[in-house]
């Protein structure tokens, strides 16, 4: 089915990969998270001789703690000790990261003129 003349086709567009976000709200947070994640493998694994099997049924739990695998926890700390110290900075499909200009921070504004598409403005 052709759509009629003069009306509008809306294409969507996929999210791209950089809007994953796996950080905390602060580092000692994310930190707790990791520390609960870890114990609930570790002691879920250790308590097996003890307790049985059924112990590793706590070990899924950790999934929640960790937001998904401990490689995204990693991800995650990462992200949340950069946050706001590192600006992504793209100019004709090359991007770079640089330090983030704190005073362009609070005023809102991209850090350079020349770093921000044209089209995202």
């Amino acid at each position: 089915m052709k759509p009629a003349q003069g009306d509008q086709i809306r294409v969507s567009k996929k999210a791209p990969a950089n809007d994953l976000n796996f950080a905390s709200k602060s580092v000692p947070r994310h930190l707790a998270r990791g520390a609960i994640g870890f114990g609930l493998i570790i002691g879920s694994i250790a308590m097996v001789p003890v307790a049985g099997p059924a112990t590793l049924l706590a070990a899924p739990l950790a999934l929640i703690a960790f937001r998904g695998c401990p490689t995204c926890w990693m991800v995650g700390l990462a992200q949340t000790i950069s946050r706001g110290r590192l600006e992504r900075q793209c100019v004709d499909g090359v991007c770079t990261l640089t330090k983030a200009d704190p005073a362009a921070k609070a005023a809102g504004e991209p850090a350079a003129e020349g770093s921000v598409p044209a089209a995202s403005r």
